[in-house]
């Protein structure tokens, strides 16, 4: 059981991390290291100057007990001048106490002194390598700009972008679409001009039907360009005959046949029949 809550956790655990990676940001997280740094550099510079505060406090103390040792000098020159030994050995031995005390502010400002050195030294190289961070830090995040501009457009170029393969996706798709409506389209009408389909319009003809309508427009224009050649053919000079014109007897016309009128004491052949019935 244990084991197998421990795979969980490692595959929880790849996967978060997977994630995560997804979600980072090399500039954010240069930039948020960088903000650490200084705040580091802040804590040392506040240190320094704490421990410069302790060492002028120190000096202080000491140019203190300096002046009240100057005194107690005065004071038992005096007291000797007056002839009061016991006052000059008093003064005298408070001005040794003194002289302890001042010695151990002056190991104090000695440590204090060394640590303020220390600690602005840390400074300076702590700094300085922020400075140089710094530098770095602008010069990687604007190389992975510049890298993620030249993927982003080689991605656009090779059709591998998100958006551009959405489109290509819909073009291919508007592509298919259109070919299907047009074979769709040259099915229908092959079915129609094969009689295989009923046109309800009743202007679809078969393939027998156009070549009859073919052939009988072919001759229309053929007996049009006949009789247009044969008019232009009888617009000849009066008294002419044409070439090949059979020659019409007297009292006929072109065309037409008159009947000769009866003999004198004659009577039709119509009216005697009708007589006789």
């Amino acid at each position: 059981m244990a084991g197998l809550f421990q795979r969980m956790k490692a595959i929880f655990s790849a996967k978060a991390d997977k994630a995560l990676d997804k979600l980072e940001d090399p500039r954010e997280t240069l930039d948020y290291s960088y903000s650490k740094q200084l705040e580091l550099l802040q804590q040392v510079r506040r240190g320094v100057a704490e421990v410069a505060t302790s060492r002028k406090r120190v000096e202080l103390q000491a140019g203190q007990l300096n002046q009240q040792m100057d005194k107690l000098t005065v004071a038992a020159t005096r007291a000797l001048e007056a002839g009061r030994e016991d006052l000059a050995r008093e003064a005298l031995t408070r001005k040794s106490g003194l002289q302890q005390q001042l010695a151990e502010l002056q190991t104090q400002h000695a440590a204090l002194q060394s640590e303020e050195e220390r600690l602005v030294r840390a400074s300076q190289q702590l700094q300085a390598k922020v400075d140089a961070f710094r530098t770095r830090k602008e010069t990687i995040k604007a190389t992975y700009t510049a890298a993620e501009a030249q993927t982003k457009i080689s991605e656009a170029f090779s059709g591998l972008g998100k958006e551009l393969g959405d489109v290509g996706q819909a073009i291919q798709r508007a592509e298919d679409k259109t070919t299907q409506l047009q074979a769709r389209a040259a099915a229908v009408d092959e079915l129609l001009a094969s009689g295989a389909l009923d046109d309800p319009s009743g202007l679809a003809q078969d393939d027998i039907t156009r070549e009859l309508d073919a052939l009988a427009s072919g001759a229309q224009v053929d007996n049009e360009l006949a009789a247009l050649k044969a008019s232009l053919s009888g617009g000849a000079q009066p008294g002419q005959l044409d070439v090949g014109a059979p020659e019409q007897p007297a009292g006929e016309l072109p065309g037409r046949t008159f009947e000769q009128p009866p003999a004198p004491g004659t009577v039709p052949e119509s009216d005697s029949t009708e007589n006789l019935r």
